[in-house]
């Protein structure tokens, strides 16, 4: 179920204000709100506007295009939609409309482990490639039959989400209160005796079931999927993610919802992709509200970026059709600001692209 989109809404930010009016306070808190005091949720945008571009003239466009290859799939664009959680708190159709969206502009997926659909049903609907995020369950043997049923969906990747062993301390969503909905819950953990925290966290059952570096080797035996750990911000745990079989890497701060005072991840970009060297493919999430941003993320190393909140909005307001807007026009965008800069491919944007402040 879609609604026209607003004949006034011509960037993506334009979203915000009817997805709030539509969402309520509730709603809106839980899926826009970031930790603490929001610094780190601020600056994930604002970061990208302090960069500045260096263009070229005159380089001509045949054969033009924006394709980038990731884990065996050519997709037309590097613009993924990130997984969030419980989509239908923001539209009846929840992740079924959003997957319907990204397939109409060929838009790879990450399906949240807490998604308000099943991942065999958005199997059915997607017209792109689906890849499943998975938070690590204190039940190791739910985790693993949660991840046979990603396999078994045609998921082409997991996305092992490494930062958030809890909750951050998420204040605008506490004064809110945490919406509840009835329908509305994390269907593939139904069934599933889950740890609660206090605040006590230290010696509770909660961290005891918290996830280490051997479950990521654990989970390399459960699987043939490649595995992309996400939540990464720095060289040491860059390198140690491919010490454990990590086939791809996502700089992520958790949108700015686990600790405030992370750095933005476009700063932290450049650091990780050093490390990695070219082993492995950089994402980036965290920030994408501009094709520019895009550009400057693909030009500091990312091999793709993925949105998050952007197109939660755009579902608010006009379900499947307002998530293919948000792409269509961070595609479009990107086009421009490649033929603005003049870069035929984005094998041809490169930290060259990034303007170095002059020496005074």
């Amino acid at each position: 179920m879609s609604t026209p989109i607003p004949r006034d809404i011509v960037t993506v930010a334009d979203y915000a204000a009817p997805a709030r009016a539509r969402m309520g306070e509730q709603a809106w808190a839980y899926l826009d709100g970031g930790a603490g005091d929001e610094h780190t949720l601020r600056d994930n945008e604002a970061a990208f506007a302090r960069l500045r571009l260096e263009a070229r003239v005159l380089t001509g466009f045949d054969g033009a295009h924006t394709r980038v290859e990731l884990f065996g799939d050519t997709l037309a664009h590097p613009i993924l939609l990130a997984p969030v959680a419980l989509q239908k708190l923001a539209h009846a159709d929840g992740e079924l409309a959003s997957v319907r969206g990204a397939g109409a502009l060929g838009a790879a997926m990450v399906v949240s482990t807490e998604s308000s659909v099943a991942i065999e049903e958005l199997a059915t609907a997607a017209a792109a490639p689906l890849w499943f995020q998975l938070y690590l369950q204190a039940d190791r043997g739910f985790t693993r039959a949660l991840v046979a049923r990603a396999e078994a969906a045609g998921c082409r990747a997991l996305v092992l989400t490494v930062d958030a062993p809890i909750n951050g301390v998420r204040d605008r969503e506490r004064r809110a209160g945490l919406p509840l909905v009835p329908g509305v819950e994390p269907v593939h953990l139904r069934g599933l005796a889950r740890a609660t925290s206090s605040d006590a966290l230290f010696g509770s059952a909660l961290l005891a079931a918290a996830p280490t570096w051997s479950d990521v080797d654990a989970l390399r035996t459960w699987t043939r999927l490649p595995i992309v750990l996400k939540g990464i911000l720095g060289a040491a745990d860059a390198r140690r993610a491919l010490e454990h079989g990590a086939d791809g890497i996502v700089v992520s701060n958790h949108g700015g919802r686990t600790l405030d005072g992370l750095p933005a991840t476009i700063d932290a970009l450049a650091d990780v992709v050093d490390a990695v060297d070219g082993r492995v493919p950089v994402l980036l999430d965290g920030g994408i509200r501009r094709g520019t941003d895009v550009l400057k993320a693909i030009a500091l190393g990312a091999r793709a970026v993925m949105v998050g909140r952007p197109y939660v909005q755009a579902l608010a307001v006009a379900g499947a059709a307002g998530v293919a807007h948000v792409v269509q026009m961070l595609r479009s965008e990107l086009e421009a600001a490649m033929v603005l800069s003049g870069r035929r491919a984005l094998a041809e944007v490169d930290r060259t692209l990034i303007r170095t402040p002059s020496a005074r």
